[in-house]
């Protein structure tokens, strides 16, 4: 089954900033939410479609590659099997506005408490032009909380044992009514967790998580641009007292190249040519980073004169490339022998007869265009 566009599913236009995005989702997600519409699996179905598509287009890394790539830019962003209600990030966003319906629907239910998840972790990554053309693996070293050994991720010291929570009762959250919507937030006395320890492990002082370095084979794919984030699920801090673990995020940067500019897929070089190429012509090899390009130069060539060259450019996707331009450069010699010296006054002298009898030059055309005040000065 053909999967729907996402800007179609939230009904926004393809420009649309991060708060039009938020406001359409929060409207659909109202509609067809699964308390509002028991038994309705229409509507559940489009429910968790509207959270797919925010999902994506609500963080710029994944709805980048899904404006460049599609569907399956973005399919590494989910579980093997599609999205699951495990890949949605958003739901604590929204707690003020739809209250616990969202903690219903999400899994853990309106009185029972869930471990919290670990904090998602972004570092940042550079790598030359040439590595985002070809793409790379590389290991990336960063420190992360891990489950703390000493108490095994309890946090309490040995033999000890948590209270339950006096405030929340255990739940680890605590409930408002507020109008017709049912308001939950973390408790903030256990802070989440729903015990209380007395007792905590010396080593992570009742956290159940320490500090450690972490090393992780992580794929640079082909064509990767500045400003975007590989998200690597389940690769960030450890959460709480056995809570599942956050996010990885990998922020791209790619280095400038001493000779080529990039634009989105295409690339940009300059290359000098002489004179007599440019009059003359010729056929030049340009550098290309899949390998040297022949390029023709047509005689009568002028300075600054651009040719494109197709498919030369960055990977696109698995099949196809953005394209190279080349602007050529026409240098002016600054050092002639005398025999050089004599050719380009015969060369002048011979510019000089084709050039038609009445003809202006510019300074005269220049000084017509003057008032009469200021001709004189000229």
């Amino acid at each position: 089954m053909t999967k729907r566009d996402y800007y179609e599913i939230l009904g926004v236009q393809r420009d649309a900033d991060a708060n039009t995005i938020k406001k359409a989702y929060r409207k659909l997600a109202l509609k067809y939410h699964p308390d509002r519409n028991p038994g309705n699996n229409e509507a559940e179905e489009s429910f968790k479609e509207a959270s797919e598509a925010y999902e994506i287009l609500s963080e710029p890394g994944k709805r980048s590659r899904y404006d460049r790539f599609g569907h399956e830019g973005i399919r590494s962003a989910f579980s093997s099997g599609g999205f699951q209600w495990t890949d949605f990030t958003h739901s604590s966003d929204f707690e003020d506005i739809f209250g616990d319906i969202f903690s219903t629907f999400f899994g853990g239910g309106r009185t029972r408490s869930r471990p919290n998840q670990g904090r998602s972790i972004r570092i940042r990554y550079s790598l030359t032009l040439e590595e985002a053309f070809q793409g790379k693996k590389e290991k990336l070293t960063f420190k992360r909380l891990e489950p703390c050994e000493t108490c095994g991720g309890s946090g309490l010291a040995e033999g000890a044992k948590p209270r339950t929570c006096p405030r929340c009762g255990g739940n680890g959250r605590i409930r408002l009514m507020q109008g017709f919507f049912s308001l939950t937030s973390s408790c903030d006395m256990c802070r989440g967790t729903g015990t209380i320890i007395d007792n905590p492990c010396p080593e992570c002082n009742g956290d159940g998580r320490v500090k450690k370095k972490a090393t992780l084979d992580v794929a640079i794919p082909r064509g990767i641009e500045t400003g975007m984030e590989l998200v690597i699920r389940g690769e960030g801090e450890s959460g709480p007292h056995g809570g599942p673990r956050g996010d990885l995020l990998v922020r791209i940067s790619v280095k400038e190249h001493p000779f080529f500019k990039r634009r989105n897929d295409d690339l940009l070089c300059e290359i000098p040519i002489s004179f007599s190429q440019a009059a003359l012509g010729d056929e030049i090899e340009i550098p290309s980073l899949h390998g040297p390009v022949p390029l023709k130069i047509p005689a009568g060539t002028q300075t600054h004169k651009v040719f494109r060259i197709k498919n030369r450019g960055m990977p696109r996707n698995d099949a196809a490339f953005g394209d190279q331009f080349v602007q050529v450069i026409v240098k002016t010699p600054r050092r002639l022998s005398p025999e050089q010296k004599e050719l380009f006054r015969q060369l002048a002298k011979l510019s000089d007869e084709k050039t038609p009898t009445g003809e202006k030059g510019f300074f005269e055309r220049f000084k017509e265009s003057l008032s009469d005040v200021t001709k004189d000065m000229f």
